[in-house]
């Protein structure tokens, strides 16, 4: 059996597993589930999203995988983009916590509510302002790391790159942040999408 990936074109989530996958140049299938589309209906109703979000990755051996930052993890390891040192493992794991638990809450969130016309409602002015705010702290953690290295987790590109990079590179075209104010999170979104096999968001298989 093939590796086979339903994935939301649109969403960051979904976007890092494709990213990986082009990276490591895996073949697999893709199943694009748009958000309200029957293909994102039929993936739940046939129990093909477990946890009921995108995205899920079925391996080789049948195993439903939910999660984008484990999906990461099972995809990079035993390869460079895992590192084998232990601290920098942790090190890396600890940024995909930090992109889940505090970045893509504030970057990801203030992105869908001015680019998905369902949530509009609930971009009142006083929650944007709020995750403006936040979004920058955030991006402000980023800024002071990178001034000390080239890459998050380790000596060389990570998951944990892979990770961040999902809804940071689109902060400012679909978020509104600042990016101006964070040069060396500007500089490594260019060395991210200058690494050999990258593929941009809106690429498909």
């Amino acid at each position: 059996m093939s590796l086979t990936l339903w994935s939301m074109p649109s969403s960051g989530n979904s976007y890092k597993a494709r990213l990986l996958l082009a990276h490591l140049g895996r073949a697999y299938t893709h199943i694009a589930c748009e958000a309200g589309s029957e293909a994102l209906a039929r993936a739940k109703a046939e129990g093909n999203a477990p946890l009921g979000k995108l995205p899920v990755l079925r391996t080789e051996a049948g195993e439903l995988l939910p999660e984008s930052n484990a999906i990461l993890w099972y995809l990079g390891r035993g390869t460079d983009w895992v590192p084998e040192e232990p601290v920098a493992q942790a090190r890396t794991l600890a940024w995909m916590f930090f992109e889940q638990n505090q970045h893509e809450p504030v970057i990801a969130v203030r992105a869908s509510l001015r680019c998905y016309p369902e949530r509009a409602a609930q971009a009142t002015p006083e929650r944007m302002a709020a995750l403006l705010e936040a979004g920058h702290g955030v991006l402000g953690v980023m800024e002071a790391a990178l001034a000390r290295a080239d890459w998050f987790g380790g000596t060389r590109p990570s998951i944990a790159d892979i990770s961040l990079f999902a809804y940071t590179h689109t902060a400012e075209a679909r978020g509104g942040f600042e990016m101006a104010r964070f040069p060396a999170v500007t500089a490594w979104c260019g060395r991210m999408a200058a690494l050999p096999g990258h593929v941009a968001l809106d690429h498909l298989p």
